[in-house]
């Protein structure tokens, strides 16, 4: 599988792979809210409706795919999720120039790309376990991690700049080549996968197969606070963030690359902190990492209530956002390993099905309602509610010792 340090030639491929991907997601970072502005000139109804239907029917869409996935070999489900994806996303370009782009497009363009990325992610974590080392897990998921915080910090603004110059749909065509040059770099790992030894015949998706994913998180006396936090913690998080846009662009009157210099500089500190977590429980253990920075990424969204104008407003917004990214940089892997160990092979499908399935609906749900929180009482107010219900997601926390990793499942037949 590799040296003692790295998790192995095939990993590489696959890192890869997910590097361009994700580089390309934040090229194009709110490409669709600016077309349908710009190009179709929506309205905030049609934008609302375009960003919470894109998150909330794709994910129910990927409910019964679960099932589906769990029993087939992960790596052409991977590669036909990225082809799904560059060919939806390369549809919008071609109907724009072709002159006939629409809304109904964007949205169901939205929708069947947050199904592919949630079965992607699924059948992805999936096949890590099976294609890295138990005690390389962690290093290949602060690989990711590390990765996707350098996307965030550099895809916006370069994205930024080639709006600019060639306008919004050209990211989108930069973000579609990036899943075909993805599907390239998953089909070039090689090598023999194990085909779980349950025949598609019997894979069918039923009412059983579809909740097993839930099942298996509700029942897991550790994975089931994590499961609670992680909802309310990316929740509360993702529907404060426009508010705060909104206050900062409006009334505190910051130019937009103020707003995105706030937003790209702190996410430096995600690269730290993924660069700290496998020293960091190899120092202190697992479960005291994960109890830890857990608690500390949920104690300073509250200050973003306090923004104010000017330089010492702008300060105050970076310094918030950098200490909490970078809690999210140590936490996220270490909780990512954590539960790829904590979940039997042939469920992992499910499970991270289940999990990812939730999270977008939540997020959609939560901006929604924050957004109205906002209209009855002012952005700042809403912030604060936010922060402060952040306060109390730590007591969600598993605070047991972990549970044993379990037993490789004979689930597996390597024919």
């Amino acid at each position: 599988m590799g040296t003692k340090r790295s998790p192995g030639r095939q990993f590489e491929w696959l890192w890869a792979a997910f590097a361009v991907s994700t580089f390309g997601t934040w090229l194009a970072f709110d490409a669709f809210t600016l077309i349908a502005i710009l190009v179709l000139h929506v309205g905030p109804t049609g934008v609302s409706l375009l960003a919470a239907a894109g998150l909330t029917v794709g994910a129910a869409a990927a409910v019964p795919l679960g099932p589906w996935v769990e029993f087939r070999r992960k790596r052409p489900v991977m590669v036909a999720a990225d082809l799904v994806r560059f060919a939806v996303l390369a549809s919008v370009p071609v109907a724009f120039v072709l002159g006939r782009l629409s809304l109904a497009q964007l949205l169901v363009v939205a929708v069947i790309t947050a199904a592919a990325d949630i079965t992607f992610t699924a059948a992805g974590g999936a096949y890590l376990k099976t294609l890295v080392a138990p005690e390389h897990l962690l290093v290949a998921n602060a690989r990711f991690e590390s990765t996707t915080w350098t996307a965030t910090v550099l895809g916006p603004a370069l994205g930024g700049a080639a709006i600019g110059l060639f306008g919004p749909v050209v990211t989108v065509l930069a973000n579609a080549v990036s899943y075909l040059l993805s599907a390239a770099g998953i089909g070039a790992i090689g090598g023999g996968e194990p085909r779980p030894a349950r025949p598609p015949a019997d894979a069918r998706p039923r009412a059983g197969a579809l909740l097993e994913g839930w099942r298996h998180i509700l029942g897991h006396p550790a994975l089931r606070p994590l499961f609670f936090n992680t909802v309310l913690v990316n929740g509360l998080i993702m529907a404060s963030t426009p508010l705060l846009a909104v206050l900062m662009l409006g009334p505190l009157g910051f130019a937009p690359w103020q707003y995105l210099l706030a937003f790209a500089l702190p996410c430096l500190g995600g690269l730290l902190g993924s660069r700290l977590a496998r020293p960091l429980v190899a120092r202190f253990g697992q479960r005291r990492v994960l109890l830890t920075a857990g608690t500390l990424r949920a104690c300073w969204s509250v200050g973003l209530a306090f923004v104010g104008p000017g330089a010492g407003g702008l300060l105050l917004v970076v310094a918030v956002e950098f200490v909490l990214i970078t809690c999210m940089g140590v936490f996220n892997p270490v909780f990512a390993t954590y539960r790829l160990e904590q979940t039997a092979t042939d469920r992992v499908t499910r499970t991270l099905s289940a999990w990812s399935v939730t999270g977008k609906a939540s997020v959609a749900a939560m901006t929604a309602l924050w957004g109205l929180l906002a209209g009855l009482t002012g952005p700042r107010t809403a912030i604060a509610a936010a922060g402060l219900l952040l306060l109390a997601t730590p007591l969600l926390l598993p605070r047991a010792e972990p549970a044993a990793r379990p037993a490789r499942e004979k689930v597996l037949d390597p024919g």
